[in-house]
């Protein structure tokens, strides 16, 4: 087993691809919509996995960030869905809920990996 298969985070976000996944898979949507969500949760865990393999801290945090822009990006695309009603509040709020608690690992994460002198700047 690799190391990042242990990670809480990495696990979590292999369950919220899954979710999104799930979510398209039950709803009628245009193409573009499928692939533009499956592809941006698909991201998260890949890049929180390419990150875990990287040796230096800038390299890891940069990995990690991009995994957390596309935690938002996925929230993007549920939030503009809602708007049109093709989200039920239930899953508006699992699927919201998920997303932060990832969102708020990753940021952990990223903050923990940032130069100090570089954050007090």
């Amino acid at each position: 087993m690799f190391d990042f298969q242990n990670l809480e985070v990495y696990k979590k976000a292999k369950a919220f691809h899954v979710l999104c996944r799930e979510f398209l898979s039950t709803h009628r949507q245009e193409a573009y919509i499928k692939d533009q969500l499956s592809r941006a949760s698909f991201s998260i865990p890949l890049n929180i996995a390419e990150g875990s393999g990287k040796f230096s801290k800038a390299d890891r945090r940069k990995y990690f960030v991009t995994a957390r822009g596309s935690v938002f990006e996925c929230i993007a695309i549920i939030d503009i869905l809602a708007g049109f009603g093709k989200v039920t509040e239930e899953e508006l709020e699992i699927l919201t809920r998920t997303a932060d608690e990832l969102s708020r690992m990753l940021y952990t994460m990223i903050r923990n990996l940032t130069d100090r002198k570089q954050s007090e700047v």
